[in-house]
């Protein structure tokens, strides 16, 4: 396995022991609907947060949020969609980026909250 997955891995890991010390309760990981994938799926505080992680080295050029493009969020909104409907879930849904940078052995975990809307 190439080291950027080995390191987008272990950033997914990082970002979910994160969440769950948020209190935030993990519906589902790695949630995929056709060729489009969920990174993690959750409840808290009476809504479904969507997050996308993305994980760089602490040196990358960018910030592992910019990689989170109109494109990759429309994506991310139709797997929503699609989960929301198959599981008849009627709560609001906000959409976070977990934005996991490594240096040495040290994890840096930034939520944002709200990072974008669905599209129309």
């Amino acid at each position: 396995m190439a080291t950027h997955n080995i390191i987008g891995r272990e950033g997914e890991q990082e970002a979910l022991r994160y969440i769950k010390t948020k209190g935030y309760e993990v519906l589902a990981m790695n949630w995929k609907y056709r060729k489009l994938e969920i990174d993690i799926i959750a409840k808290y505080n009476n809504e479904i947060i969507v997050a996308e992680v993305k994980t760089r080295d602490w040196n990358s050029i960018m910030d592992p949020e910019e990689a989170v493009t109109k494109k990759k969020q429309k994506n991310i909104v139709k797997a929503a969609n699609a989960f929301i409907l198959e599981n008849e879930i009627d709560l609001n849904v906000r959409f976070d980026i977990l934005s996991v940078s490594k240096k040495g052995s040290k994890w840096s975990v930034q939520h944002i909250e709200d990072a974008f809307y669905p599209l129309l």
